[in-house]
Order: structure tokens, then C-alpha cells, then sequence
């Protein structure tokens, strides 16, 4: 039984999540002059005896044996060389494709000047597109009949992991910078993991970290740490400090107090950040308190009550 001559070949398997998909020709020959329609976002590989003849981008294009120079190599035309001929074509996809996760199934061991040897996990996102078909086709796809998204995803998704150590290493970026400038790691970190997408005829259009997990030990440094950047006394970050240790020092406290003591030391430490400096005199010069006293009611930084309140208990030491 003679099949009939192929005379259209389009990609009609419209699924979002395909990579590449070979059209099923089932044997039959294609018609010297016959139509390749290659849509944009579209790529159209040409197979002749298992080897890449052309490479075909958006249009429609007339395949015959004089535009595949490769084809005229070929022995044993049954119709001479105006005659029908048999060609394999895949179609690949050349759009991007967005938001594939990634992440470090193991805890990555990171060098650190402060910490020494840490180990970290990392998870994020990239959005990658095929850049090189030719190179693509030789070093991954090879001939599968179709190649989803999610198949590259899988086997992306342990290669970058370790990649990811690589680079993290390579940049010497420190524990506590990769927790607190993810964007900045982002544009660091992306040239260094291209390279070994580029073997595989790929473009990362996009790498993002989205998180860092720390072990227990640098998280709570780092907090602390975070804790001290928002207070610029010294001496108020220490009482802050010795309210928060007053729940492992044995103490009977509740928890209710302990939160109450730690909130009096915080407030306690911020008050004094914008109080007026301790006066050179004696504490017990009594004329030099009411003069303060004084000022601070003239400043308008307390009010008439508490005034009269503070001058009747300095004058009731005398």
C-alpha cells in the first residue's frame, strides 16, 4: 500500500507545556516543494538519516532538495532528485517559559570568615528559553518523540543545585549577605550559573532566589544583629539584651512578666536615647535638679502636673 505524499507540515499538537514535538509523518515521504509552516515562537529541525540538515525559523518555507543542500548528498532516489524524499522534523518551542522552581534538596556547606563551615538551603525560581536549537537538539533532547517542560524542569532541577554551591562559593558571598540582599545575590549569582546552561543550547532569561534558610545558630546571630540595627544606643541594645536573658537566668518570673520587664527595659533605653545628658553636679544639689526641672516645663517636654509633681518630691528631700 502506497502512503500519500506529505504536502503540509505544521505543528497541530498545541500544548503549552511541550518543549519539542516530532511530527508523526508515519512513514510516509515528503513531496519535493512541500510547505514547512513554522509559526513564531517556533523553531523546525530537519533530520536526514539521523543528521541535522537545516534549522527553519518563523514563515512558511518550500522544502525541496536544493534548499537542504544535505539532501542532495543522499544515494538512491527512487524518484531522482525532483522525486519525493524522507526527512524527520521536530519542532521546538522558542518562547520562554516562566516561574520553574528550584532548590537545594541537600544543605549547601558554605565557607563563611565569620562562621566558618555552614551549611545553608536555598529555593527560588527561573525562566529559561531555547537560545541555540542546533545545540540543544545534540546535547538534550537527542530524538524523543516530544520533550515537556516539566521533563526539563526535573532534570534542571538537580543540576542547578549543585551549580548554585559553585557559584555561591566562587562569589564569596558571606552567610549573612545572602540572608539579607537576595536581590543583589540575584544579579550575581546569574552570570555564574549561565555558563552551564549554555552546554545545553540554553538561555536562563531569569534566576531568582526567593529564599535562604540558615542553620538555628547564624539565624539567631543574625537576629540579634537585625535587633541591634534598630537601636543605635549601645547601652540600650545591653538592656534590651539582659530583659530578654531574664527567662533563662532561673528567675520565677511568668511568662507575662518577663515580656513586661523586657518591654520596661526597651522603653526604658529608648527614653534614654532622647533625654538630656546626665548634669555635672552632684545628684544631690537640689537647686541644680529644680533648675532642670524647670527648663524641661519651660521646653514644653513635660506638662504642668507632672511639673509640680517632680518639684514637690525633689523639694520634699531637703
Amino acid at each position: 500500500m502506497n502512503l500519500p505524499f506529505i504536502e503540509i507540515i505544521e505543528w497541530t499538537t498545541k500544548d503549552p507545556n511541550l518543549l519539542m514535538w516530532k511530527f508523526p509523518h508515519q512513514e510516509a515521504d515528503i513531496k519535493n516543494g512541500a510547505k514547512l509552516i513554522v509559526r513564531e515562537s517556533e523553531l523546525a529541525l530537519i533530520l536526514s538519516e539521523g543528521k541535522l540538515a537545516d534549522v527553519f525559523g518563523p514563515g512558511t518555507h518550500t522544502l525541496t532538495t536544493e534548499n537542504i543542500p544535505l539532501l542532495t548528498k543522499l544515494k538512491g532516489w527512487k524518484y531522482g532528485f525532483q522525486g519525493p524524499f524522507k526527512v524527520d522534523v521536530y519542532y521546538l518551542s522558542s518562547r520562554q517559559f516562566v516561574n520553574l522552581k528550584w532548590g537545594t534538596p541537600a544543605p549547601i556547606m558554605l565557607t563563611d570568615q565569620k562562621f566558618g563551615q555552614v551549611r545553608v538551603r536555598a529555593f527560588g525560581s527561573y525562566n529559561v528559553r531555547i537560545a541555540d536549537a542546533a545545540k540543544f537538539f545534540r546535547e538534550y533532547a537527542g530524538t524523543l518523540p516530544y520533550l515537556s517542560i516539566v521533563d526539563l524542569q526535573h532534570k534542571l532541577r538537580d543540576y542547578i543545585a549543585p551549580q548554585f554551591g559553585e557559584a555561591l562559593s566562587a562569589a564569596r558571598i558571606q552567610v549573612l549577605e545572602v540572608a539579607g540582599n537576595l536581590q543583589t545575590l540575584n544579579h550575581r549569582i546569574r552570570p555564574l550559573i549561565q555558563p552551564y546552561f549554555d552546554t545545553f543550547g540554553i538561555e536562563v532569561t531569569e534566576f531568582v532566589i526567593t529564599s535562604v534558610t540558615l542553620p538555628d545558630d547564624v539565624a539567631s546571630h543574625f537576629d540579634k544583629v537585625t535587633s541591634m540595627n534598630m537601636v543605635s544606643d549601645m547601652d540600650a541594645y545591653m538592656k534590651f539584651n539582659q530583659a530578654n536573658a531574664l527567662g533563662t537566668e532561673g528567675t520565677a518570673m511568668n511568662d507575662a512578666a518577663q515580656q513586661g520587664a523586657a518591654m520596661a527595659y526597651m522603653v526604658s533605653a529608648i527614653q534614654a536615647q532622647h533625654a538630656q545628658p546626665p548634669p555635672a553636679e552632684k545628684q544631690d544639689d537640689i537647686t541644680t535638679r529644680l533648675k532642670q526641672l524647670k527648663a524641661l516645663h519651660d521646653e514644653g517636654l513635660i506638662d504642668a502636673e507632672e511639673y509640680k509633681e517632680k518639684k514637690a518630691a525633689i523639694i520634699s528631700k531637703l
